[in-house]
């Protein structure tokens, strides 16, 4: 009789790899430069485009949701695919739930408004110096914010395994 563990890990291991490699193609190939310029452009910190057109609050949040859309899209077309070619059986309501999980913290993670929810974090647990550190080949805020999905998509995953 195989366990609930035995029956979970082999799924969980093929949806994080399939949402991962989904997040990895959604954030760096997918992604826009628009979006990726504008999604944390706020009225207090807006973002100059190079035509000169000024992108505030409200084009932030347009930038992000439109990201996070095409994100949830590519790594929804990598479950999708991979799945088939794995023979994974992936439930309707479990994706759902997943790719949300995995959208919705994407978008709360990426507008990075000044004082936004990672720099909140970062500041709180000691790692505000890392978080604004952008030298040496470093970017703090890039690194915490790829080990935040990293830690959603886990929690993906195992919606997926369940």
């Amino acid at each position: 009789m195989k366990t609930a563990q035995a029956t979970c890990t082999a799924p969980f291991a093929a949806a994080y790899a399939l949402l991962r490699v989904g997040a990895d193609v959604g954030d760096h190939l997918v992604q826009s430069d628009f979006c990726a310029r504008t999604k944390g452009a706020t009225d207090a910190a807006p973002v100059t485009a190079d035509d000169g057109t000024v992108h505030g609050t409200a084009a932030g949040r347009r930038a992000c949701a439109l990201h996070c859309l095409t994100y949830s899209a590519t790594q929804a077309a990598a479950l999708l695919l991979g799945a088939r070619s794995l023979g994974l059986r992936l439930r309707p309501g479990q994706l759902a739930a997943a790719l949300a999980i995995s959208g919705l913290t994407h978008y709360a993670i990426d507008r990075r408004v000044p004082g936004g929810l990672l720099q909140r974090f970062a500041d709180a647990t000691g790692k505000g110096n890392f978080f604004r550190l952008a030298d040496h080949g470093m970017n703090g805020a890039y690194c915490m914010d790829g080990a935040i999905h990293h830690a959603c998509e886990t929690v993906a995953a195992a919606v997926l395994a369940r």
